[in-house]
């Protein structure tokens, strides 16, 4: 069992993407990946856009490094900078579509991203939600519903919660679960091989102790 640590507006999150989706494909017959949301922007650091200055810069850095690509949506939110960055209301809305059959978490955390990465649309709009539901074949009206309620936002932060008490600190991440621990692998610029490669290498390594090692990542909350 993975779990994969990731936040929806994390850019090196979805820089990491097309890397994690070949890894699972490649090793399906021997992972079963679920997907935790990270609380990147909650609370106080819920703020707009425009209070993130480093964003285009970390935009440049992500595409350099792993080569995904920006929509122009994503670069017109930049722009005007009022789109208010909230992790909570965003990983509250994929609950209701990743119960879809056939739909993966990993599905609905592409289409989160590609919501804000590609089209720029507000993750804290429930029409969004609405539109990923019926964009992975879901019932659009349910998710809509599901969204709306308090119990929403706490199953989110329950998620939050859990990556604390792993010690995830950075983004994105990947958690191997054996039985003694949950080992964290993996970095942003990772590639399938690699990751894949580290997968091998530690299923057949004892693990003496529970232990998370941390990452040497970029996609750490933002200061």
């Amino acid at each position: 069992m993975l779990t994969y640590a990731f936040d929806a507006y994390c850019p090196w999150c979805y820089g990491f993407g097309p890397a994690l989706r070949a890894f699972t494909e490649d090793n399906a017959h021997r992972i079963r990946l679920g997907v935790l949301s990270a609380g990147r922007s909650t609370g106080a650091r819920a703020r707009p856009v425009a209070a993130y200055p480093h964003l285009s810069t970390e935009r440049a850095r992500t595409v350099r490094l792993t080569g995904v690509v920006f929509g122009a949506g994503y670069e017109r939110a930049l722009s005007q900078g009022t789109t208010v960055l909230d992790t909570a209301a965003a990983a509250a809305g994929p609950s209701a579509p990743r119960d879809q059959p056939g739909t993966s978490e990993l599905d609905v955390a592409e289409a989160v991203q590609r919501a804000w990465f590609i089209d720029g649309r507000s993750l804290s709009d429930a029409a969004v939600h609405r539109d990923i539901a019926d964009e992975l074949g879901g019932d659009a009206d349910a998710a809509t519903a599901a969204y709306s309620p308090p119990a929403s936002r706490e199953k989110a932060c329950a998620g939050f919660r859990a990556l604390r008490r792993l010690r995830v600190t950075f983004y994105p991440a990947l958690l191997l679960h054996p039985s003694h621990g949950a080992d964290q692998r993996g970095v942003a610029a990772s590639t399938a091989a690699s990751l894949t490669a580290a997968l091998d290498q530690r299923l057949t390594t004892t693990i003496p102790k529970p232990s998370t090692h941390g990452l040497t990542s970029q996609g750490d909350a933002p200061s």
